[in-house]
């Protein structure tokens, strides 16, 4: 199980905005620079570039500085921990799902359209 609880709100913090979220899926095809990023957000460098300091915090992205020009690079670590997370939780979802489908497969006694 994950230990460290403040990097892991950190990362559920970060993918809680779809902007962020669609900034990681393209970050997952390799690096790109923080205009590159905004561009088909439609959003301005300054906002593009409060997402990524909030991806940064959480360790999901590292940023290159090479005079003007930000680059950024995918850290896929973090997710990896967030998964392990949710998959703690994955045989209690297991188990109510398997309790549904018993529920759903039983024969259930008619119902009649009329109040008895």
């Amino acid at each position: 199980m994950v230990e460290d609880k403040g990097m892991l709100d950190a990362v559920f913090h970060a993918l809680a905005h779809d902007a962020r979220r669609t900034m990681l899926r393209r970050l997952a095809g390799g690096e790109l620079s923080v205009g590159e990023l905004a561009a088909p957000l439609h959003m301005s460098l300054a906002a593009a570039s409060k997402h990524v300091r909030v991806l940064e915090q959480a360790g999901l992205v590292q940023r290159t500085i090479t005079g003007r020009r930000h680059v950024c690079r995918l850290r896929p670590r973090p997710l990896s921990d967030a998964v392990a997370w949710l998959r703690f939780y994955e045989q209690f979802w297991d188990a109510r799902l398997d309790v549904l489908q018993h529920v759903l497969d039983s024969p259930h006694p008619s119902v009649s359209e009329e109040p008895p």
